[in-house]
């Protein structure tokens, strides 16, 4: 049994990141801002009112785990706002840019006195972040901050590698969730997260900073 620790896990991909990890035996820690009814029947230690932008929030937690070991860090805890060309927020873009890329990587480092030996870091990122792969341009607060997001992940694989720490970057598809408004043409999370999991537990320091989708295609930079 292995313990893991999963940001924004009341909802969507991370409500089912716990319900996979849990029924298959895992000792699982789900921090979120605010719990939910779904979360609190899945029988785990939820850590609420933890806002990674936070750093009160994140002290918080700190404290609350003592001296608690972590096998497997699951940042998963983002934002998506529309910003198209002609309508463009920067308070929007700066917002997300804090959410999805600078709060992740202090997060991460927050946690690392509580990482075990061989320890992995999973970072939840977006294709969208792939500059390669963008043939539809738009949102730019969202692809701006999750680019930056992999490039934390690509460095936090190098500078942990001594630590033997592995860090992976990954899509988990195009899901069927609040944030996507529940698109019809979405994955289900269940589908997303059975590929997830697969992948962290492929996870090593030889595969370490790579940018992988949940169904195991490595994605371009």
């Amino acid at each position: 049994m292995s313990t893991y620790l999963i940001t924004g896990a009341n909802r969507g991909i991370g409500l089912e990141l716990v319900r996979q990890l849990r029924n298959r035996g895992e000792d699982v820690i789900a921090t979120c801002r605010s719990t939910s009814s779904e979360l609190n029947s899945l029988s785990v230690r939820v850590e609420t009112g933890i806002d990674i932008t936070s750093f009160e929030s994140v002290k918080k937690l700190r404290k609350n785990l003592n001296n608690t070991k972590l096998d497997v860090l699951i940042q998963n805890a983002g934002i998506a706002e529309k910003n198209s060309l002609s309508n463009l927020d920067p308070q929007s873009i700066v917002h997300q840019f804090e959410v999805n890329a600078l709060s992740p990587l202090c997060f991460v480092q927050s946690m690392l006195s509580y990482m075990s030996q061989s320890g992995k870091i999973a970072l939840i990122s977006s294709r969208m972040g792939s500059i390669d792969d963008n043939t539809s341009g738009g949102s730019y607060g969202y692809r701006m901050s999750k680019v930056a997001l992999c490039m934390a992940g690509k460095s936090l694989s190098i500078d942990l590698k001594s630590q033997n720490i592995s860090v992976g970057i990954f899509h988990p598809g195009l899901v069927s969730t609040r944030m996507t408004g529940f698109t019809p043409n979405g994955i289900q999370p269940k589908e997303s997260v059975l590929g997830l999991i697969q992948r962290i537990d492929e996870l090593n320091l030889g595969n370490s900073g790579t940018f992988w989708h949940s169904n195991g295609e490595i994605l371009p930079w």
